[in-house]
């Protein structure tokens, strides 16, 4: 799994990083097909509290769970998005593979 992180109009440390890799590799128990994950960090207008956020892309098979959230952390920021990403992934597994695959023996009339 390939995770990205890219700021905007801040600087990320270390600590910020590391804390995003390690929070984010949790989600790969849930699903293991995970193919990337794209962090983007923005701060926006500096005059508000919750000026951090946070923005996730995860590519899935078949598509992309995006979320995007904004605290006054990026760690919270990414706390919030890391659960509701664990829903979608959640959602998104149940839809795509929640049903019984039939056996090939009703398949096939003439058996």
């Amino acid at each position: 799994m390939n995770i990205n992180v890219r700021t905007l109009h801040c600087q990320a440390d270390e600590r910020l990083v590391n804390y995003i890799y390690t929070k984010l590799k949790r989600l790969h128990k849930i699903y293991h097909r995970i193919e990337g994950i794209d962090v983007r960090l923005i701060e926006e207008n500096k005059g508000s509290k919750a000026n951090k956020v946070a923005e996730v892309q995860m590519h899935v098979p078949g598509g992309w769970l995006v979320d995007r959230k904004s605290s006054a952390t990026f760690e919270s920021a990414i706390n919030a998005s890391m659960e509701t990403l664990r829903r979608q992934l959640a959602r998104y597994k149940e839809k795509r593979y929640g049903y019984e695959p039939e056996k090939i023996s009703e398949l096939n009339p003439h058996e």
